[in-house]
């Protein structure tokens, strides 16, 4: 199609989207990635929404789409574009093949269809002519929206949160972040519950519905009534599950506390290299996949400053653009994590067409996580390889404090890690003891979590002095005294 101002190029979407998000080589776990790139749909399967039926929940298996967004007022077509391209790295993510992609300018959706009925009618031509059997707007659908939007183009559509929601039902990989994929993805399908014919037909009951009389009396409770029940049942049993994975959690935590261990929780978008970070920081071998949302469920590592000190590194889910309000709650107890670290280093994609949109909407996601507003933030500009030179000086400029890095090439990492010490807290009590020598472990824990000024050897014992956390401090008080 000729480009204009309500269509944008698919091709110059994709051609941009693969520079950026899928040019780059990483080290990958080839099993995994080709397992999660092998689910696909099955060519020559019906999708006529008579053939479908939406009562349980249809995981996205997209083969070929067409994409739809807005732009007026409140977007620029720069920021449509930008959009758009992610759009169609999320369909790619989720198993689809992108075949077009159209923008409509619009101030505001259309109240019955989300687009305007003359530009519904025209991709409706688009997915006759291209032979597409999905449409994926960029928003988020009314239930009433998808169904008239579905009856104007005659194909199956879905919403930007759905695919979203079939991403994360294909990566989740722990018991817990199964149960909050599926906990969102029915949350998500409950008001969105459809059928079609008799399935749906309410029960006419005594001499109601035109005097059908005998033998029309329903069942008293319809199939879709039904369905509703049984996802409502679930949801509640998926709460309680989730809330009895909590203490384990807590555990966890409180046990890194006592330890007077620092945490530092990576926060960024997805796709932002927070993985490949980590890795770099602590010497794990965590996956790495250049997709988008490849970590779901919260990875712990240990690391050292430079001067020795331990502390935990977290990586997190990654965030995006409107990321679906069910997907919010259902993680909340995940991104706890950020609430609870004493450092949260920001990462942001230098590479990106919009850098200054993704620090925005991570921002956003963690300005809801409690007592997060309280944690100091380091931001780190990643991926600097891959980056314009003028847009990274750009990006620079408007935040001075931030980080320049490259996980990948190395570059940057010694002034990151340095300023990794320098925020992180530091013991505060002062001791000069003598530890006995059969007390090795007391010692070395004053090595990883506490500073040692003077380390000397004397018959009795090893003469520290040293700055430690309270608990500890007690600890070597009460060794050096029974020396």
């Amino acid at each position: 199609m000729g480009a204009n101002e309500d269509e944008v190029d698919v091709e110059s979407i994709l051609a941009s989207f693969a520079g950026t998000a899928l040019g780059q080589d990483q080290d990958v776990d080839s099993a995994e990635l080709a397992e999660r790139a092998a689910v696909g749909r099955t060519a020559r399967i019906s999708t006529e929404r008579a053939d479908v039926s939406e009562v349980e929940y249809r995981q996205l298996r997209l083969e070929q789409v067409i994409l739809v967004g807005l732009w007026g007022s409140q977007t620029s077509l720069e920021q449509a574009q930008v959009s758009l391209r992610e759009l169609a790295a999320l369909a790619q993510t989720a198993g689809s093949q992108v075949l077009e992609a159209v923008v409509q300018r619009r101030d505001k959706p259309d109240p019955a269809t989300y687009l305007g009925s003359g530009k519904a009618t025209e991709v409706g031509g688009l997915v006759a002519a291209l032979g597409a059997d999905t449409v994926i707007v960029d928003g988020e659908l009314a239930p009433s929206q998808r169904r008239a939007l579905e009856d104007a183009v005659d194909a199956k559509v879905v919403d930007r949160t759905a695919v979203i929601l079939d991403i994360f039902a294909q990566h989740a990989q722990s018991r817990e972040g199964k149960a909050q994929v599926e906990l969102a993805q029915l949350e998500y399908l409950l008001p969105r519950l459809r059928g079609w014919g008799e399935s749906m037909s309410r029960q006419a009951g005594g001499r109601v519905a035109g005097g059908a009389g005998i033998g029309s009396r329903g069942p008293g409770e319809t199939k879709i009534e039904l369905d509703r029940r049984r996802i409502r049942t679930r949801i509640a049993r998926l709460r309680r599950e989730l809330a009895q994975m909590a203490p384990a959690r807590v555990t966890r935590r409180a046990k890194r506390r006592r330890s007077a261990v620092p945490s530092v929780v990576i926060v960024g978008y997805t796709n932002a290299g927070k993985s490949t970070l980590l890795n770099r920081l602590s010497g794990a071998d965590v996956l790495v996949g250049n997709a988008l949302f490849a970590t779901l469920d919260p990875t712990v590592r240990r690391a050292e400053t430079p001067d020795g000190r331990a502390y935990t590194l977290t990586d997190t889910v990654g965030f995006v653009r409107d990321l679906p309000h069910e997907l919010v709650e259902a993680f909340r107890s995940t991104l706890e994590e950020v609430g609870q670290a004493d450092l949260v280093l920001h990462l942001v994609d230098a590479s990106h067409d919009d850098p200054e949109g993704q620090i925005r909407a991570v921002r956003e996601v963690v300005a809801g996580i409690d007592q997060a507003d309280q944690i100091p933030e380091l931001l780190v500009a990643g991926k600097v390889d891959a980056a314009e030179p003028d847009a990274l000086a750009g990006l620079m400029a408007r935040h001075p404090a931030a980080v320049a890095v490259s996980a990948r090439t190395g570059e940057g990492m010694d002034d990151l890690a340095a300023r990794i010490a320098e925020a992180l807290p530091r013991p505060e009590v002062e001791v000069d003891v003598v530890v006995p020598f059969d007390r090795g472990d007391l010692v070395n824990l004053v090595h990883e979590h506490g500073e040692v000024l003077e380390q000397d050897y004397l018959a009795a014992g090893t003469h520290l002095v040293a700055k430690v956390d309270p608990a500890l401090a007690a600890q070597l008080t009460q060794a050096a005294s029974q020396a």
